[in-house]
């Protein structure tokens, strides 16, 4: 039996980190205003490990294990073991102890996460109590609660579990037999990863027993970080002090290895400060590199979105022009017949409506930059008149007679073919050579595979910070969709996607998969083919196959088929099927208890 004290009211840390569901009402995370005992049964426990099991899936077409959103490995135990012992006989124990441990600190932290997100609906306590139930369906170690003292008021924290089947322990024992020290770093540090993020502070755990020492079973105690006696493995494997020790070291290593072998030393990159490492991006920036500093006509080329106005942006503040102004124009969106006023200027008087004299853009941009996006949009007097500009730094005003002289760096930009509209008569000839001096190449973003999640990354912490949400970065899903998709509308695409996304998580999580609302590749990925998934109910493993649904669909399509009446029966056999639990049935059904809530209230 388990013993929980829950004092003082709703613990106002959770409920920053884990935020009330609304319903009809009422709340199952609503305030304690006494002190509770609970007594829970371990089979009752054990049980409910049913809902997160449904959450597994074994992607056999893909290759893949997803729990959560977030994608799993199946590994050996024995080769976990043997790797701890390689690293054990090669750099110590001390540095294993502490390697294992913060994998499985790392690992509760990301669990912290899919527990918030897998029960929504649920009280605090199981929600929380679903870290121990991951715990054991990963096969680390079963997991029995003893006691937990939680008081968020006044900052009181006590926890104590009851570990059996340790595959640490096992292995210790199989190898060495009985040790004369704790041996279970990797569970135990799970435990305090998890705890640790779940309420927002340091909570560090201690195996007060041990199975590898001729215990029953091992038996784990946690508390505040500060509230521990004597130091704990969270301090000695995240001690800053002996970390940037170790870290000083291996860099005064490194500095004589490059003092020896300056041929090593790292180069950097340059100016560009734009985001990317696949090798088309960095063979444009090494373009924009050696042309920067000259006065050449730069010709950026490449499809809508891709980023040409960041890139003429950057050869700007790259050059010995950077401190003057850059004026850019999207000549698409200007009229024909004011685009010759919007670039050159205007005299007063020069046609009705123009009131005073003006300059323009070109004009405004003298000493500086001129960017012209989409120039092939240019009329033919707009033309000739740009080609002038070039070939003699000088202009005319609209309706003027008097000569300016400019001196301008010329970027022009196109997403379109100006050779072809050479060819078509839409664009000079002699303007194109005058242009064309320098013509750079930006790749599509899906010839930029490795720079997808750079890009998302940046957008993230730039939307997160925008709209003040704590986003911790993509789930594995996320990330994998973010990279399935083929981004027609490259940069600009992305960063949409990404406000999108940060826009509606609501909970401060990880951005997952369906945030993006990338439907061409949730159905993509609906249609992979055959999965296993962990039964709820058996806890077995069975196979899905769509293609079986989709012909159990196509039987229901028949003479007086109603929809209506067909998701009344399914939500009957959904609450009969869970006892009448509404949470346990939303989870069924892939529904938030809300939403269920709503459904019923319209069926009376």
């Amino acid at each position: 039996m388990t013993n929980y004290y829950i004092r003082n009211s709703f613990p106002k840390i959770f409920s920053a980190l884990h935020p009330a569901p609304k319903s009809n009402g009422r709340s199952s995370l609503e305030p304690m205003d006494k002190v509770i005992n609970t007594n829970v049964n371990e089979d009752k426990f054990a049980k409910s490990i049913e809902d997160l099991l449904g959450h597994l899936e074994f992607d056999v077409h893909c290759g893949k294990i997803w729990f959560g959103g977030q994608r799993m490995v199946l590994s050996h135990a024995h080769a976990l073991w043997r790797l701890r012992e390689d690293l054990s006989s090669n750099l110590g124990n001390d540095i294993t102890q502490r390697l294992f441990f913060r994998y499985g600190y790392f690992a509760g932290l990301e669990d912290a996460e899919i527990s918030k997100k897998l029960r929504p609906d649920g009280s605090w306590k199981e929600v929380f109590l679903s870290g121990p139930q991951l715990h054991t369906i990963r096969g680390m170690v079963k997991v029995v609660p003893d006691e937990m003292i939680v008081d968020f008021d006044n900052g009181e924290f006590f926890a104590s579990f009851d570990w059996h089947h340790s595959f640490e322990v096992a292995y210790h024992k199989k190898f060495h037999g009985l040790s004369d020290k704790p041996v279970c770093f990797s569970s135990l540090g799970y435990a305090s990863g998890y705890t640790s993020s779940f309420f927002g502070r340091q909570i560090a755990f201690k195996e007060v027993q041990c199975a590898a020492m001729g215990f029953d079973h091992c038996r784990i105690e946690g508390r505040p970080l500060e509230e521990w006696d004597e130091d704990t493995d969270l301090q000695k494997f995240f001690d800053a002090e002996r970390l940037n020790t170790e870290l000083s070291e291996r860099r005064s290593n490194f500095d004589e290895i490059k003092r020896q072998n300056p041929d090593l030393r790292i180069q950097p990159e340059g100016f560009f400060s734009a985001i990317g490492e696949s090798p088309s991006f960095k063979k444009a920036t090494a373009l924009m590199k050696k042309v920067a500093k000259t006065k050449a006509t730069v010709l950026l080329q490449g499809e809508t979105g891709v980023g040409k106005e960041v890139f003429a942006n950057a050869l700007h503040e790259a050059s010995d022009r950077s401190a003057n102004p850059f004026i850019a124009i999207n000549c698409a969106s200007i009229p024909n017949d004011l685009i010759e006023s919007e670039l050159f200027g205007v005299d007063k008087g020069a046609f009705t409506g123009a009131t005073q004299s003006r300059k323009g853009k070109i004009e405004a941009a003298s000493s500086g930059t001129l960017f012209l996006d989409e120039v092939i949009e240019l009329s033919h007097r707009a033309q000739a008149a740009l080609l002038r500009v070039l070939q003699e730094g000088v202009l005319n005003h609209v309706g003027g007679h008097n000569n300016i002289l400019v001196d301008i760096r010329v970027i022009v930009a196109t997403n379109e073919d100006l050779r072809k509209a050479v060819q078509d008569g839409k664009f000079r000839q002699d303007l194109y050579y005058r242009l064309s001096t320098f013509p750079i190449l930006i790749p599509p973003l899906r010839e930029r595979k490795q720079d997808i999640l750079l890009l998302a990354k940046f957008f993230l912490q730039k939307y997160a910070a925008m709209y003040q949400k704590n986003i911790q970065g993509f789930t594995d899903k996320a990330r994998e969709y973010l990279n399935l998709h083929t981004w027609p509308g490259n940069v600009r695409e992305i960063q949409n996607v990404i406000e999108r996304a940060v826009i509606l998580n609501e909970n401060n999580n990880m951005i997952d998969a369906d945030d993006l609302l990338l439907s061409n590749i949730q159905e993509r990925h609906s249609q992979s083919g055959q999965k296993l998934k962990i039964s709820a109910t058996s806890g077995n493993l069975h196979l899905t196959d769509d293609s079986r649904v989709d012909d159990m669909v196509e039987t229901l399509f028949h003479d007086g088929f109603d929809l209506e009446k067909f998701n009344d029966k399914l939500i009957h056999a959904a609450l009969s099927q869970c006892d009448g639990n509404i949470s346990k049935a939303a989870r069924l059904l892939n529904l938030s208890r809300a939403k269920l809530d709503y459904r019923l209230r319209k069926l009376n």
